[in-house]
């Protein structure tokens, strides 16, 4: 039995689309910041950005206190990733940038306001559902296949070589024991990643061997002798056909692979994260879910575990709170999802303020990766009280 999961390098258009957005996101914070930034001040952003051919599309719907240049902002995160010149796919310094940005819609703004809610708290920002998912595969309690296929995207995107472009994705396989579920062996390795050829020197098959040796170098661990390596299977891509150049980016087109990799169980709910302000629960919520699966299995309660977490547009507290172990749970699933209501605060206010998610440094990282950094929902300090509530300690 083979389990694959796949990961984008950050150059890659719709992850080029969600940098954009989170960073606007995080110099309107930064400006708030400056005028004094609460709670009760917070502002409210729904952005959406699409990369054409040289062209780069803002809108969305913001309400805040202050201005910020949107011009600005997209050519500085697209160069910074490395896209300025044509060679490459995409050029920030001609790239070609449209605002359409409006105000936030009054009637969502009475149910996420604390001055307007009729309760007087943060409303959830939408209704939706959100999951999030654990299991004990590896040291950041995440699925095995996911956390390797993302460590080879961090290592091609700093390998140095200017030769490898900005766009690249990369697929891992793992074989499962079908008996204990566990992972065996690593049984293959799909990298595909744009050649910029302004930097090929000599025989071009030596581009394979280089990405074979950064791909294998960051797995070492984990590669055997029968590992099987592929490299742009279809024989060619030059970074001049890249990025938008080649394919169109939107914001929250790469959601399964940036949340658990399609890895079975790890379900996905929700919409876009990384382009809304925390109210918005698709975003908080989806890093609330995920903190509450973490701590069950670092409290040893459950080998593996998914909760569902849904909302009401413009009520604080969840709809619905849904845990799944997949039969591995120390104590029933239904106990673990009353331990949850009584334990965390999952209302868009206490994830905020628990998750620090006001800091435009979390927007500035997150469109890397969800998890796999030192987040505060990827903290594990709730492991006591889940297991004195469960009756274990």
């Amino acid at each position: 039995m083979q389990i694959s999961s796949e990961s984008i390098k950050i150059g890659h258009p719709d992850v080029v689309a969600d940098i954009i957005a989170a960073n606007v996101i995080a110099d309107i914070l930064d400006q708030e910041k400056k005028l004094g930034l609460n709670l009760e001040n917070m502002p409210h952003c729904g952005l959406e950005v699409f990369l054409g051919k040289g062209i780069c599309l803002v809108g969305g719907e913001v309400r805040s206190r202050v201005w910020v240049d949107i011009d600005k902002i997209a050519r500085d995160s697209v160069i910074g990733i490395g896209y300025n010149h044509a060679a490459v796919g995409l050029n920030g310094h001609l790239m070609g940038v449209l605002n359409a940005i409006i105000p936030q819609s009054p009637d969502i703004n009475q149910g996420t306001s604390c001055t307007l809610n009729k309760d007087h708290e943060i409303g959830a920002g939408d209704q939706g559902i959100m999951y999030g998912y654990a299991c004990d595969e590896t040291p950041e309690l995440l699925p095995l296949p996911y956390a390797l296929v993302n460590k080879m995207m961090r290592a091609f995107e700093n390998c140095g070589d200017p030769v490898f472009a900005p766009d690249g994705k990369g697929q891992v396989s793992l074989e499962y024991d079908i008996k204990t579920g566990k992972p065996v062996r690593l049984a293959k390795v799909l990298m595909s990643n744009a050649i910029d050829y302004r930097f090929v020197k000599g025989n071009r098959n030596n581009v394979k061997e280089k990405a074979k040796k950064i791909a294998f170098g960051c797995l070492a661990d984990c590669v055997d002798k029968k590992t099987e390596f592929l490299f742009n299977p279809t024989g060619e891509w030059q970074a001049v056909n890249s990025c938008s150049a080649a394919d169109s980016g939107v914001t929250g087109r790469k959601l399964v692979v940036q949340f658990y990799g399609g890895y079975p169980g790890a379900q996905l709910g929700g919409g876009a994260v990384v382009n809304k302000t925390p109210e918005k629960v698709d975003c908080s919520a989806a890093f609330g879910a995920r903190y509450v699966a973490k701590n069950i299995v670092a409290a040893g309660l459950a080998s593996r575990c998914a909760v569902q977490l849904a909302y009401a547009i413009g009520i604080a507290e969840p709809f619905s709170i849904y845990v799944n172990t997949f039969g591995t749970g120390k104590v029933s699933d239904d106990k673990l999802g009353q331990i949850t209501k009584e334990l965390f605060d999952l209302t868009p206010a206490g994830m905020i303020e628990t998750f620090g998610l006001l800091s435009s440094a979390v927007y500035r990282k997150i469109p890397i990766t969800f998890f796999m950094d030192n987040y505060r929902w990827e903290k594990t300090d709730m492991v006591k009280k889940l297991q004195k509530a469960a009756g274990r300690i």
